[in-house]
């Protein structure tokens, strides 16, 4: 095979930042440089490597991603030449900023080593960082920081621009992870028939291991080793955020954590020396997505994208789950591993375990760039152990878009190919959901729900419900706090009630 067109990863750096002076502590885009010096340092090549990067992929920042994260302290105009600029890559000809989505490290990954087996680059980067432990500490202390940085030029971008939820959705309060997440969850537990508290407490075993994991991990944020009892239960350090998540279920994002790696090919990795125990091969690949809104799903408790994905990942590699030696499991909340797991076939106690970091409560959960600590544990990992498959999912906005890699020191013996997503896309956009009733109104029953929290307790609930004709809908309860408290302790998936339109918003009032 043609070695310039054989694409390989070569180095990996992370940085989990604990500074306490948020006068002292490095702002998002010098934090994910110091990850990036990691990442060069790593492949032994040096300056040499930095002056010949030709690609230079930033994920995007969840402050550009969120409202709930938006900074105060300014914006980049350009993040991927902000970043290029603090390195001294000058020579970079494609300067990329990613759309929303915590699969965009893996999805970059596969679309990079497509560039490079086609000869569209010799070496890029793909970094991400985010600093909002020092963010929500200067707010606290009511400090101004300079992060502000505008030096124009344009960059491209990568992925999908569009938000995750649906305007409907949007005026019934689910606009975020938060919101959507517990839903999914509430489903998942309909359709295993469990009760509330036991449901709850198989959700802390399966994250005390992920805990478990981050305790061992020096770059986690939560070291604590928190037990299933301790995950589960619910009190004023460990409060339902969306119910049935309590706090410690939630992915962590107030966090400082960054995290880059080194793509090339054989040829160029002979040319600057870089030891080949440092190159890993990626052995298969894919991405999908499910229908874009909730609202559109077959159902709440599965994933027709993961499933075709995991399929389409073990395929190209030509191996399957039992050849898989290390997995680390996107697991932004509970929903997600159970899904993954349900899908791929992999048992939640498999003794291989299902994170080799920790996880996103427990090991930190960066924003859009978690994927790019999980791909750069990855590298150490299968680098310490050769010849070894390691698997990585990634997962964006809500169970919605699938990536997943296989890694290995193990040479490819066929050229890097994927096949081509759209293939395998129209087979999952066929498998259509329920019909949808904007304006519900009428006799129905609750589909799934989750009761949203503050800090004073119960806010605001929503609920999926279906009409008599099976059409779908959203809706919010009524502002009944005894209500909402009595939905968290009973059961309510598959009461039955009324829905009735008022100026827009669908309200749901059980019998």
């Amino acid at each position: 095979m043609d070695e310039t067109k054989i694409p390989i990863l070569v180095g990996s750096g992370q940085i989990t930042q604990r500074e306490p002076d948020v006068e002292r502590a490095l702002s998002p885009i010098d934090l994910t440089a110091a990850a990036a010096r990691k990442a060069i340092e790593d492949t032994g090549a040096g300056d040499t490597l930095l002056k010949s990067i030709d690609t230079m992929v930033l994920i995007r920042s969840f402050s550009d991603t969120s409202w709930r994260f938006k900074c105060p302290f300014g914006k980049y105009s350009n993040p991927p030449l902000s970043l290029a600029n603090r390195l001294g890559a000058e020579n970079v000809k494609h300067h990329i900023y990613t759309h929303p989505g915590g699969n965009m490290p893996q999805w970059c990954v596969n679309r990079m080593f497509e560039m490079i087996a086609r000869g569209e680059m010799e070496i890029g980067m793909i970094a991400g960082g985010e600093a909002l432990a020092t963010q929500k500490n200067a707010q606290r202390k009511k400090t101004k920081l300079n992060w502000d940085e505008d030096i124009g030029d344009q960059f491209k971008e990568w992925g999908i621009d569009k938000r995750g939820w649906s305007n409907i959705e949007d005026r019934h309060g689910m606009a975020g992870a938060i919101f959507a997440y517990p839903m999914i969850e509430n489903a998942i537990r309909g359709n295993e028939n469990r009760s509330i508290e036991d449901h709850s407490l198989a959700m802390g075993k399966l994250f005390s291991k992920f805990a478990s994991i981050a305790a061992n991990n020096p770059l986690a944020d939560r070291r604590q080793s928190f037990s299933a009892n301790e995950i589960a239960s619910v009190n004023s350090d460990n409060p339902y955020i969306g119910f049935p998540y309590t706090k410690l279920m939630n992915s962590n994002a107030f966090i400082d954590q960054s995290a880059a790696l080194i793509l090339t090919s054989v040829a160029k990795a002979k040319e600057l020396n870089i030891p080949r125990d440092k190159w890993v091969y990626l052995h298969g690949c894919a991405d999908a997505y499910d229908h874009w809104f909730l609202s559109d799903r077959i159902n709440f408790y599965s994933s027709p994208a993961m499933s075709v994905v995991a399929r389409e990942t073990f395929e190209m590699a030509d191996c399957t789950i039992d050849d898989i030696d290390l997995i680390d499991l996107y697991s932004c909340f509970p929903s997600a591993v159970e899904i993954a797991c349900n899908e791929m076939e992999i048992s939640q106690d498999d003794p291989r375990g299902l994170t080799i970091t920790g996880g996103l409560p427990y090991f930190g959960g960066p924003g859009n760039n978690y994927v790019t600590h999980s791909i750069a544990e990855m590298i150490d990992k299968v680098r310490s152990r050769p010849g070894s498959k390691g698997l990585i999912t990634a997962n964006g906005n809500y169970i919605t878009k699938q990536s997943a890699g296989i890694y290995s020191t193990e040479p490819i013996d066929k050229q890097f190919s994927p096949k081509n997503p759209s293939i395998y896309q129209a087979e999952i956009n066929s498998k259509k959901g329920p019909s949808f009733t904007e304006f519900a109104s009428g006799k129905a029953v609750i589909e799934t729900y989750t009761i949203i929290h503050d800090r004073e307790g119960p806010s605001f609930g929503i609920i999926f419900g279906r009409l008599e004709d099976d059409s779908r809908f959203i809706a919010n309860t009524s502002n009944d706090i005894d209500l909402m408290l009595k939905m968290t302790t009973e059961d309510f998936l598959g009461v039955s009630g009324n829905v009735k339109n008022s100026e827009g918003i669908n309200i749901f009032t059980p019998k």
